[in-house]
């Protein structure tokens, strides 16, 4: 008797924690992972891209800025498009002027200035704020666990760097400071 109390009680403790996982499931929300492909921007020449047109690419956002310490990156930045955008990898920067005034240029400017002094290639979009109440959607996207389903950041200066994959999601944020060919940056493009 004493065998088949517990028996019928133990059964009723499984049954009753099924239930209350089953109704945890049923109340938690569940957040559907954003990705790159749906933002629309525009370029420094005013054209609109697509993010969408990137899939199946790796992609490396970076916010950038002409007058700062860290703007040779623009130098290994090319390099680095150049030697790995045939192998389906592409960089996209975003001017800002959120870090000392470090971008005071305009489109027109920027573009003349990246070209003149670093010859670059890869693609280029207007200039956007990183941070703040004006922060442009897309960084929302990059700084918020909410909507990357990765994790929270904030960008911390100029030429911070942001990973995505394949698929347009977010996998890496990169220190402003740690420079595009490092080998955290190549293992990820090659691999």
């Amino acid at each position: 008797m004493k065998n088949l109390f517990i028996l019928v009680f133990g059964v009723f403790l499984f049954s009753s924690c099924q239930g209350q996982n089953k109704q945890a499931k049923t109340d938690t929300p569940t957040m559907e992972k954003q990705t790159i492909y749906q933002f629309k921007v525009e370029d420094l020449s005013g054209k609109p891209f697509d993010f969408a047109s990137l899939k199946g690419k790796k992609i490396m956002i970076v916010n950038t800025a002409s007058k700062c310490g860290l703007t040779p990156q623009y130098k290994e930045l090319e390099a680095l498009y150049k030697e790995y955008s045939s192998k389906g990898f592409v960089i996209v920067g975003f001017p800002a002027n959120n870090f000392a005034s470090q971008e005071p240029g305009t489109n027109e400017e920027i573009a003349t200035f990246c070209q003149l002094n670093y010859g670059v290639t890869f693609p280029m979009m207007s200039k956007i704020s990183v941070k703040g109440n004006d922060m442009h959607k897309i960084y929302q996207f990059l700084t918020q666990k909410s909507k990357n389903g990765l994790e929270d950041s904030e960008v911390s200066w100029n030429f911070q760097k942001y990973l995505l994959n394949e698929k347009g999601e977010l996998v890496k944020v990169i220190s402003p400071r740690t420079l595009p060919n490092d080998p955290e940056v190549l293992n990820w493009i090659k691999g």
